[in-house]
């Protein structure tokens, strides 16, 4: 099963994408912010991180990298209202897909299928 960390600092949205992909039957573990997530990316192994950018303590681009150095093969995608200016401040994101609010959920399942579609044809998985 697909294991994916959702780091989220709006709880009424945290609790609502974990919901969706757990019922089309990913995996799903949801934190507030990067710090609570950083524990959970040094002990267990996930395919994704789903985090927004815009967040109090550790922001998902400083999440995303940190991510990437202790596993390197880990998927990013950035969900956010604020991606212009996020990245407008001249800091280099990890290769992700960005999904800017509002969304569907039918759009971000969409996203999350369509990246390991991708690496079921190239078998991978």
């Amino acid at each position: 099963m697909i294991k994916i960390l959702l780091a989220e600092d709006d709880s009424s949205m945290r609790e609502y994408l974990a919901r969706a992909l757990e019922r089309v039957g990913y995996s799903v573990k949801a934190v507030g912010c990067g710090t609570e997530a950083m524990p959970l990316l040094e002990s267990e192994s996930f395919d994704l991180l789903l985090t927004d950018i815009v967040m109090p303590e550790m922001d998902g681009i400083e999440l995303a990298q940190k991510a990437g150095v202790i596993d390197p093969s880990i998927r990013v995608m950035f969900i956010t209202g604020f991606a212009a200016v996020a990245l407008q401040s001249g800091r280099t994101a990890p290769e992700a897909k960005m999904l800017s609010k509002p969304f569907h959920l039918k759009d971000l399942v969409a996203e999350v299928d369509r990246l390991f579609q991708t690496e079921d044809q190239h078998g991978r998985l």
